[in-house]
């Protein structure tokens, strides 16, 4: 089957909205989007999947949002990352970390993994793979029941990679790809996980080196790939979590060195904000793009802590308590308008 990206007019009605979600990367602390559209399933009784035209992630977003197209809950995504982030992040029993013995062990290896960073990645991606696999099975990004856009990065070629269903004549290739490696090659965070190789050769890094935060990424495939009325689209932005970073003005090399990578993130995903906001008219007087993010402490979570899962779930849960009565009335009204890929 083969179509085109279709335009909006603006005579058209207000249930013509397209409804984005966009999701960023942050390993283990995709606890907290995971959690808050849990939330917000369990509290309106509809499915997250069934009301979003478009969902973008990154990393871990990335995974959550092949698991929303796939057809996985938002709680059974929630209890995937409860369930195996221990096991993929390698975490010690909790019981065994009770005692003296248990802690200094766990603390010496924790320093094993550290000092194994610097030279080679820190974990082994066997037992994500494995996750995944039980998560997906063998279905393919072409299954998924909404539209996807998943960023990675092509290391050989230095360039941008994004996987996307086949919501356009052009987009005749990624549909084919099974879930399972979209997913390893987002979530490939450089010196944690190593790049995955696909099929064809390409060996592909995580996504969140250019696209951390893909609400950007998403306004951009929405306005200039389906042809989709700026004035018609409403975008959800869900964080996994910001350090309240205190950027300085006139430090030398050391001091820029140890907040560089929290500063690079923060620029990108600013500016990810302002494209979206600015290609939908994003106004105060009538906003279009609602983003949700936690300021956490310096330190406070950790791209790989699992023993933090609990409080980023309460995170999470909390945050679609205060924000369901919005999500619900901008998101939720309607059903999107069946997707029909372009190619099968």
């Amino acid at each position: 089957m083969i179509g085109k990206a279709v335009g909006y007019t603006q005579g058209q009605r207000m249930n013509d909205i397209k409804r984005i979600l966009s999701i960023d990367g942050g390993g283990i602390k995709g606890v907290i989007p995971a959690a808050f559209l849990a939330a917000i399933e369990e509290s309106t009784g509809k499915r997250i999947v069934d009301h979003f035209d478009l969902i973008a992630g990154t990393s871990t977003g990335g995974i959550i949002a092949l698991g929303l197209g796939l057809g996985m809950s938002a709680a059974e995504i929630l209890e995937f990352y409860e369930s195996e982030g221990p096991h993929i992040f390698s975490q010690e029993n909790t019981k065994v970390k009770q005692t003296l013995y248990g802690r200094l062990v766990s603390k010496y290896r924790r320093g094993a993994r550290n000092a194994r960073r610097v030279v080679v990645p820190k974990y082994n991606p066997e037992a994500l793979k494995v996750a995944l696999e039980n998560a997906f099975k063998d279905r393919r990004l072409g299954d998924s029941a909404t539209r996807l856009v998943i960023p990675a990065f092509d290391c050989n070629r230095r360039e941008v990679h994004i996987f996307k269903t086949s919501h356009h004549e052009r987009l005749v290739t990624d549909w084919k790809t099974d879930a399972v490696s979209v997913a390893l090659a987002t979530a490939a965070a450089p010196t944690y996980l190593p790049g995955q190789t696909m099929d064809n050769g390409v060996t592909l890094l995580d996504g969140g080196i250019w696209a951390n935060n893909p609400v950007g990424l998403a306004a951009v495939e929405a306005v200039g790939m389906l042809r989709w009325a700026p004035d018609r689209l409403r975008i959800l932005s869900l964080g996994c979590s910001e350090e309240a970073i205190t950027i300085p003005d006139n430090a030398g090399m050391l001091g820029f060195a140890l907040k560089m990578a929290d500063i690079f993130m923060l620029g990108q995903s600013r500016g990810a904000f302002g494209t979206a906001k600015l290609l939908t008219g994003h106004t105060e007087a009538d906003p279009r793009v609602f983003r949700y993010q936690y300021i956490a402490p310096m330190g406070k979570f950790m791209l790989d802590g699992a023993k933090d899962i609990p409080r980023l779930k309460g995170i999470g849960a909390n945050m679609a308590r205060e924000a369901s009565p919005l999500i619900s009335g901008i998101f939720l009204s309607q059903a999107r308008v069946p997707f029909e890929p372009c190619h099968r």
